[in-house]
């Protein structure tokens, strides 16, 4: 076994033990999930895989939503680690600056970076929140933290800023138009473009589902 799969087994015991009481959304499941999205995404887009995937199952280490909005606490545990495996300068930087700016409120504030490896990366993240997973996690993180699933005297706000969305309180449903619906054309590469317009088409089939049975029209 060489020396990279040796720090990517590493990596990945590291975020299954750090993650093994997470909601269900944000958990070991999902790290993998991502890391084999990128990877896929990878085969046609190119870049370093071992920064992919060193990026994918760092990424959410200690995501903010679950430390008071503390935003500093995943890449610090990320760079603890990557230092404590003498990862080199070039590459551990690269991994730190993908888990600062992957999320979707940092794409708020418009901080991007241009690298191949971060676009993947965060393509593969984007597309674990669509589709029926990303339905699922949704329901789970409304769940985890008592908000309702819907309330149409509620109506959902499309261009939160970056606070107000991370204050956001809204029901579970407000948040496919606040986030996820939004995602498909948020994509970088033309790998998840197309993978995203199939996940989206879930998405709409799903809202009008849900609002006939709603409306008792089914």
């Amino acid at each position: 076994m060489d020396y990279k799969q040796i720090i990517i087994n590493d990596a990945s015991n590291f975020v299954k033990e750090e993650l093994k009481l997470a909601e269900s959304g944000h958990d070991w499941w999902h790290a993998i999930r991502v890391k084999n999205m990128a990877l896929k995404i990878a085969e046609k887009e190119g870049g370093d895989k071992f920064t992919i995937e060193l990026s994918s199952l760092l990424h959410d280490i200690a995501d903010s939503k679950f430390y008071d909005g503390n935003e500093n606490i995943g890449p610090q545990k990320a760079f603890e680690f990557l230092n404590k495996n003498n990862i080199d300068s070039q590459t551990k930087n690269q991994v730190i600056d993908i888990i600062k700016n992957i999320s979707f409120r940092t794409e708020v504030k418009n901080n991007k970076l241009n690298s191949i490896e971060f676009k993947i990366v965060q393509d593969a993240d984007r597309l674990d929140a669509i589709g029926a997973i990303g339905i699922a996690r949704a329901f789970s993180y409304g769940g985890y933290n008592k908000r309702l699933f819907y309330n149409p005297q509620i109506p959902p706000i499309t261009n939160l800023t970056t606070e107000e969305y991370k204050k956001s309180t809204a029901p579970t449903i407000n948040h496919f138009y606040e986030k996820l619906l939004l995602l498909k054309d948020k994509m970088n590469t033309e790998t998840a473009k197309q993978i995203a317009q199939e996940r989206h088409h879930f998405l709409e089939l799903y809202l009008n589902q849900f609002y006939d049975e709603w409306n008792c029209k089914l």
